[in-house]
């Protein structure tokens, strides 16, 4: 099975993406399409969490194994099906220390593998990065709220546009949101 995840930026701006992963792929896979997706520089530190309906910060999942006996989970124990179990289910990721980047992720909806597909994948963009949009800051809503954008079509989410292996690992940036075009 394949897992739809949608990641909102906690930002300003309306920014997201959904990522399509299989569900035998770990939390490291979905740190490393997210970082990719963002544009996040470096090897910061970073965790998921469990979380609830009302994105309240539960149990850690951290990249590395921090515990004081060296037998926590980390991100690479933990499958995609594990850490989402059903439609709905709902994770924070949070990367960095200094400049701390916080994401919303929410599992929309799960579908057949496709043939020929490289996971993970970025299916849908929403909303440009900026230096500015890619930090919370203090005069963000502590919940992601999508808002229709002008310039931008957010009635159609599921669009059939595929990348190759390593264009789910370029930099996003330079790349225009779409729904149709096929790389």
């Amino acid at each position: 099975m394949i897992y739809k995840v949608r990641v909102i930026l906690d930002s300003k701006n309306t920014v997201f993406r959904d990522i399509e992963i299989k569900e035998k792929q770990t939390l490291w896979n979905l740190h490393l399409a997210i970082k990719s997706a963002f544009s996040l520089q470096g090897e910061e530190l970073s965790s998921f969490y469990v979380s609830d309906d009302e994105w309240s910060e539960g149990e850690s999942i951290p990249l590395e194994d921090l515990s004081d006996d060296g037998d926590g989970e980390t991100m690479s124990d933990i499958y995609i099906s594990e850490a989402f179990p059903k439609k709905g289910a709902k994770m924070l990721f949070k990367y960095g220390l200094i400049d701390l980047s916080e994401f919303f992720c929410e599992l929309m909806e799960t579908s057949e593998e496709k043939s020929g597909v490289t996971y993970p994948r970025i299916s849908y963009r929403f909303g440009n990065l900026s230096i500015k949009s890619s930090h919370k800051s203090s005069e963000t809503q502590t919940e992601p709220v999508l808002e229709e954008d002008e310039d931008e079509d957010i009635d159609d989410l599921d669009s059939d546009y595929t990348e190759s292996e390593e264009d789910v690992f370029d930099d996003f940036d330079d790349i225009e949101d779409s729904d149709s075009d096929e790389i």
